[in-house]
């Protein structure tokens, strides 16, 4: 609808009443500030023809007033890109202090639910010591509120969420990774989805900085206390700096446990695959951030498995959901960032755990002939997968496969291509490894030493 404003072309949308505060921040956001709307009570998701009708006739009046005439409603003003600023508060000791910043904070939405660190100059000047860039320089322009990544600001949140020096050259790496248009940071950031960031890191780094590659890697406690800091210093990173609020752009319609912190190393000792970085095309002595985006995840329990088969029987099992948008959402054409305009494809991730590993090692087995296997058995009958997708935009964009519609218990693969399946080990001895439901690709960075 922007680019229709943009072009001359009147438009109004219909926006729900709880998405109107979204739906101004993002015209502007899209550079068109006050662009038109009407308010019907509810999202049309879910309803027939009748049932939205009288929504229709309603606003109908409305709707003819605000495309034919100049806006009376102009879009609330949204301070996005506003200049940081020094906040002094007053209390009796440091201790009630930190609890009236935190308060203040969270009603501010700065916060992500839990206790904070105080962002205090001297704390963020030593974080700034973790780098040799400059404090303003810019890193990305991060989407969804295409708000400035500086320096500073991620060191500002990285103190917020408990990092030290040496993590910062981690979240400039990870920032830069989720700007690159392949991660579509703008769907996977705005979505009703409970989409999450999850961090994998590779190489030297991961010894340094003391990063859990084995049991309890996704947390909690102690040995994951630096996967559990980075990831949520990401999270507040997608709130702070790229506007990604809960009920503002952020319009995740449940919200998920994930999306606090995620972040893991590889356990490169225990896989028998060169590691996850090598693969993408980095020295095997350099450190490297990916960053996937996840919907969920799901267990891969099997401790009686002795063979490459029967393990990934049961982990196509685990691939196999139909309630996952990106499961069989390639029959629909394909993916790309509105901005950008890049073919994407949507990846699902296979966290082996070391016991499962050994199967593969014990085989011989190359993570080719894995994700070849999963292509193969991680399938489903045509007609549930298109029970879910949009079978208009099926039509159009693979007319060659509208036989299906005559067999509908034909098996489709749930991915488009065996390509689509990632792999890396991870975790402590057990016989479960953990399938990620993925959207968009994993977007890999080097880490500065």
């Amino acid at each position: 609808m922007s680019e229709l404003e943009k072009v001359g072309v009147p438009t109004v949308a219909f926006v729900a009443q709880t998405f109107e505060r979204d739906w101004q921040a993002s015209a502007k956001v899209f550079g068109v500030k006050e662009l038109p709307w009407v308010t019907v009570p509810r999202p049309f998701v879910g309803l027939n023809a009748e049932d939205i009708q009288p929504f229709v006739d309603a606003a109908f009046d409305t709707l003819v007033q605000r495309l034919t005439q100049p806006m009376t409603h102009k879009a609330a003003e949204e301070e996005m890109a506003q200049q940081a600023e020094l906040i002094t508060l007053e209390a009796d000791d440091r201790y009630a202090a930190l609890e009236r910043m935190n308060r203040m904070f969270l009603e501010q939405g700065w916060g992500d639910g839990f206790p904070l660190w105080a962002p205090t100059r001297a704390r963020v000047d030593e974080m700034l010591r973790g780098t040799k860039r400059s404090p303003a320089e810019t890193v990305i322009v991060l989407a969804p509120g295409k708000g400035l990544a500086t320096v500073e600001k991620i060191a500002v949140n990285a103190v917020m969420a408990g990092c030290q020096p040496e993590h910062l050259p981690v979240l400039l790496a990870a920032v830069e990774a989720i700007g690159d248009p392949r991660f579509m940071m703008r769907n996977v950031a705005m979505s009703t989805g409970a989409h999450a960031p999850m961090m994998l890191l590779n190489g030297p780094v991961v010894g340094k900085l003391g990063i859990n590659t084995g049991r309890c890697a996704l947390g909690p406690g102690a040995p994951s206390a630096v996967n559990t800091v980075l990831g949520r210093a990401i999270r507040l990173i997608y709130m702070n700096v790229g506007h990604a609020y809960p009920g503002h752009m952020d319009l995740d319609t449940l919200g998920s446990p994930t999306k606090y912190s995620m972040c893991l190393g590889e356990n490169m000792e225990a896989s028998p695959w060169e590691p996850f970085h090598v693969e993408k095309g980095f020295e095997r002595e350099a450190s490297v951030v990916t960053m996937f985006t996840t919907y969920a995840i799901s267990e891969v329990e099997d401790n009686y498995g002795t063979t490459p088969q029967a393990i990934l029987n049961t982990a196509s099992l685990s691939a196999c959901n139909a309630g996952v948008k990106s499961v069989g959402y390639w029959l629909c054409g394909w993916r790309a960032d509105p901005d950008a305009k890049v073919q994407v494809k949507d990846k699902h991730l296979l966290i082996v755990c070391p016991v499962h590993a050994a199967v593969y090692k014990k085989a011989g087995w190359s993570k080719q002939q894995v994700r070849d296997y999963l292509y193969k058995h991680a399938r489903m009958p045509f007609e549930h997968l298109i029970a879910k997708t949009e079978a208009a935009a099926f039509r159009k964009s693979h007319p060659q496969l509208q036989w299906l519609w005559d067999s509908p218990r034909t098996l489709i693969p749930i991915l488009e291509t065996p390509d689509c399946f990632e792999l890396m080990v991870a975790g402590g001895m057990g016989g479960r490894s953990c399938y990620s439901y993925g959207a968009g690709e994993p977007i890999s960075r080097r880490v500065e030493e």
